[in-house]
Parts: structure tokens; sequence; C-alpha cells
């Protein structure tokens, strides 16, 4: 499943941005559990979501259908303070009552090739995903997903070394997972980005 249409919306500020996302999903979540009873989320690492997800905390939802998955993570002990699944569960998933066994992080403690080999399994049986959150690095990365990086063909979850940001060593989902999916939302906020959004504006790789 691609992308079917494709629009931007600028906003005044992160505030806003997290605001507008977190209407977004919850709006998503009601109509995926209405249709399928139950939301299948991917939930993306950086300043920005969580902001989002802080949003999320103080909502109403039936947090019971929510099936939570990760796009990507940093190769660290569990419970390191850089873990994008220990910043969701603080900012989010341990403040609302989503059933600890619907959330499902990468075990990128064991590193990247047994991490990526082990989350693809559950990554294949949730496709496509209800909804999809993304972020943008000032080089234009997403996910772990950085430019100029090879990714293998028909594989879903990647191992990452060399990651131009610290640490080298990460776990990814590939494009093929990410674009599977009913809806996708990403996230842009800080000056810093605008040369990359431009360029990704213009049509540039």
């Amino acid at each position: 499943m691609g992308l079917v249409h494709m629009s931007f919306r600028v906003l005044n500020g992160p505030e806003e941005v997290a605001a507008e996302a977190a209407r977004r999903i919850l709006l998503g979540a009601e109509q995926a559990v209405a249709a399928r009873g139950c939301f299948r989320i991917v939930l993306a690492g950086g300043t920005t979501p969580l902001l989002v997800y802080r949003r999320l905390a103080d909502a109403r939802a039936d947090w019971a259908a929510w099936r939570v998955y990760f796009g990507d993570e940093r190769c660290l002990p569990a419970h390191h303070p850089e873990r994008n699944s220990l910043g969701a569960t603080q900012a989010l998933l341990g403040k609302v009552p989503i059933p600890r066994e619907t959330v499902f992080p990468m075990a990128a403690e064991l590193g990247p090739e047994p991490a990526a080999a082990a989350y693809a399994p559950l990554v294949a049986a949730a496709l496509p995903f209800d909804l999809v959150l993304l972020g943008m690095g000032e080089d234009g990365h997403t996910a772990s997903l950085f430019p100029g990086d090879q990714v293998p063909e028909g594989v879903l979850v990647m191992p990452v070394h060399g990651a131009p940001k610290p640490p080298a060593d990460r776990v990814s989902l590939t494009p093929a997972a990410l674009t599977s999916a009913r809806q996708i939302l990403i996230l842009v906020t800080g000056a810093g980005k605008r040369e990359a959004l431009a360029a990704w504006r213009s049509g540039a790789d």
C-alpha cells in the first residue's frame, strides 16, 4: 500500500503541530476501532513527537484497542534515557491504560541484527498499519533511515550501522513497512530543517 495523496500543512510552531497531530491520531484511532476493532500505530522518536504524546496522555480514547509499534530504536540498554521506547513510555504509554502486551518495543539492546530479525514478524503480522508517525532530521533522515543508506529489498525491518548521529547502531523499519499504512503523519519543526524540507517539497530523493 503506497502513498495515494500527500499534502503539506504549515502551522504556527511546535505546540500547534503537536495539537493538530494529536487530533488526527485520536480521530484515526476512533475510525480504526470502529472499522476493524483495533488501532495499529507506529510511534516516532524525537522531541516533536514527545509533545504529541504528552497531549495524547491527557485525552480520552479506547486505549485497550491500541496496538503500539515503533519506527526505529537506538541500540542502547533497555532503560537508557535516549531510547525512543522509554521516551514514549514516560510521555504517554505509562500514563494511559494501554495493555502492556499490546505495546511492541524493539529489543534493540540485543544488537541491530538480532533486534531486526525479532521485530520483522511482528511488523509483517500488523500490516497495514492504521497510522505511522514520523519526524524528520536536519539532514532529511526519518526513523533511522539516513541519506545514502542502502535499503535491502523485501525487508520490513533493517539493522543500521554507522548512523551519522550517535549511537551508530540502530534498528529501523524500512520504507516498505513505513508506507504500508492507511495514514502517515510526518512532523517537521525547527528552522534547522527548512533546507531539507524545501528539498523534499521540490522532489529531491
